[in-house]
């Protein structure tokens, strides 16, 4: 038995706050019954559901991981994974990671245990915006800026899509964007460039920004906007 808010911020879709909330404008109900009570007492396998739709370990989640390097972007292995940053309730969900980042890349990554949401962005046919900040050993300038809206040929004779880079005042780091995702692409791109990256963090993808107050390893739900923001992709 567990206190209903705390089965419903368990999904990872809401606080602990956005659950009582949620219980108190009668939009949650046990069993079929509306239920303003936070403290009510439910078995694991009771019917819940938040206007209408059904909660439990099948619902979906939607989750921003702030990835530190040192980190796979793996559900199993020896090293240490992403799903090990977050809480025992969440490792019967059969969340994963949408995409990866290489080990020692920080920043955004989403975890779901939706896969057709998934699969659409990660689909090489939707391309799906990816912005990382980078920083590399050289100078970036205005070359590398129309070398990557044009789509760089890569080391192995691949042929990257077009993407934007946004020089910073420190002319050895930039913003830059993607459409695709092959592996080490950023790394193989800037090599391609004879400018190695010596550090990268994504920041955005598919729309929605690493939350700024996130500290490396810590997350937190997506908002309905930005899960909203996804499904438009």
């Amino acid at each position: 038995m567990e206190r209903l808010d705390k089965r419903l911020a368990a999904t990872g879709q809401w606080s602990r706050k956005e659950a009582k909330e949620l219980i108190r404008a009668g939009r949650v109900a046990v069993m079929g019954q509306v239920c303003r009570s936070s403290e009510e007492k439910v078995e694991e396998d009771t019917p819940v559901t938040v206007d209408g739709v059904a909660i439990g370990a099948d619902a979906p989640v939607y989750l921003m991981l702030h990835k530190p390097s040192g980190v796979v972007s793996a559900t199993e292995g020896r090293e240490k994974t992403v799903l090990d940053l977050l809480p025992d309730a969440y490792k019967a969900m059969g969340l994963f990671p949408v995409g990866r980042l290489d080990k020692d890349t920080e920043g955004l990554l989403l975890l779901t245990n939706d896969g057709p949401l998934a699969h659409r962005l990660l689909s090489p046919r939707h391309h799906v915006d990816k912005v990382y900040y980078v920083r590399v050993d050289g100078r970036l300038d205005q070359a590398d800026v129309e070398a990557v809206s044009k789509g760089i040929l890569l080391g192995d004779g691949y042929q990257c899509l077009p993407g934007e880079l946004e020089l910073l005042e420190n002319e050895n780091a930039a913003y830059i964007t993607i459409r695709e995702g092959k592996y080490h692409q950023i790394k193989r791109m800037m090599a391609a460039r004879g400018k190695p990256v010596t550090y990268l963090k994504r920041i955005k993808f598919g729309g929605v920004e690493l939350d700024k107050q996130l500290e490396q390893g810590g997350w937190r739900a997506l908002t309905d906007g930005e899960i909203a923001t996804l499904f438009r992709q």
